[in-house]
């Protein structure tokens, strides 16, 4: 099954380059990012053995869709969308910290909290409380975003108490994730699903807070579909979900998550498109939109020469 794993490109005024889990960003004449969002996929801070086709496409048109439906609440990174697969946009300083915000005990913060843990990132969990309930408010959740491994939780009073980010600016970072989540959630509602937690990444450019990276990807995100959710609640029964999570799932029955010694399962044909399938039913559901894919005929050509067409703009 044809799929982009990797590139390597050299573009005029490149100054750097950087191969993430997922994409392979270019940073050109350091004050603009080419982000290719490669077939990758990861699972527990762990590059799989095997590209997914369409998942790079999945995962760039739909956070490319959020970032233009979410201009309004703060600024963003991206500048252009010249191919499926690519976003072209400001460089900015990150903050060291991302944004966890979850409406739902689910995931790793039901793992957690199953295990008798009760306090996430420094907030409190209340008893009594079953899988996938919704919380009163939302709650935020930052971690520390590690170059290599996983990432730390971190409470929001020593990342302000370390200095880590200033106070005035973190509580904007909050305000800013909280109405991202509350649109994020408007739109999931018009296509029937639930965004049940997501996390968002911030910068800075000439002194202003940017909105960077993914938003409201599989990747970073977790959605349940709204029409079963309270009747599979009541029961105690799974949630049909659109997220990486089944993928998580799945390597957890074959008894992998990521630690030392443990052995990554075969990734058979079928299993690959499987993992494609479930890609694009989530861009088609949470957008509403039919999937077009792309050609993986010359993609690398493709891609190159839409990139040097819209630097030559800049």
């Amino acid at each position: 099954m044809e799929a982009l794993k990797e590139t390597y490109f050299q573009f005029a005024g490149q100054t750097a380059f950087y191969r993430g889990k997922v994409r392979d960003v270019y940073t050109i004449e350091d004050n603009y990012l080419v982000m290719v969002v490669t077939d990758r996929i990861s699972a527990f801070d762990i590059v799989m053995p095997r590209a997914i086709p369409y998942k790079g496409q999945v995962l760039n048109q739909i956070a490319v869709e959020f970032l233009d439906a979410t201009k309004d609440i703060v600024k963003n990174w991206k500048i252009a969308s010249p191919h499926p697969m690519v976003t072209i946009g400001h460089k900015c300083e990150p903050y060291p910290i991302e944004m966890i915000i979850r409406g739902y005990l689910t995931g790793s913060a039901w793992r957690a909290y199953k295990s008798g843990k009760r306090k996430i990132s420094g907030v409190e969990i209340p008893d009594g409380m079953k899988e996938h309930q919704k919380f009163d408010k939302p709650i935020i959740t930052p971690t520390t975003k590690a170059e290599t491994g996983h990432d730390e939780e971190i409470s929001r009073e020593e990342i302000i108490s370390q200095g880590i980010i200033p106070e005035d600016e973190y509580k904007l970072l909050e305000a800013y994730t909280y109405k991202l989540f509350e649109r994020g959630t408007e739109i999931a509602a018009k296509h029937g699903l639930i965004l049940v937690d997501t996390k968002y990444e911030f910068g800075k450019k000439d002194g202003e807070i940017y909105l960077i990276d993914e938003i409201h990807t599989p990747d970073s995100s977790r959605y349940f579909y709204k029409d079963s959710y309270e009747e599979n609640f009541k029961k105690g029964l799974p949630q049909r979900q659109l997220s990486k999570e089944f993928l998580r799932e799945w390597l957890m029955e074959k008894g992998f998550q990521g630690r030392e010694g443990d052995v990554l399962p075969e990734f058979t044909d079928e299993m690959v498109e499987n993992v494609s399938n479930r890609y694009i039913e989530l861009y088609e559901t949470v957008t509403g939109k039919n999937f077009n894919k792309i050609s993986y005929e010359n993609i690398e050509n493709q891609i190159f020469d839409t990139i040097q067409k819209e630097l030559k703009k800049l």
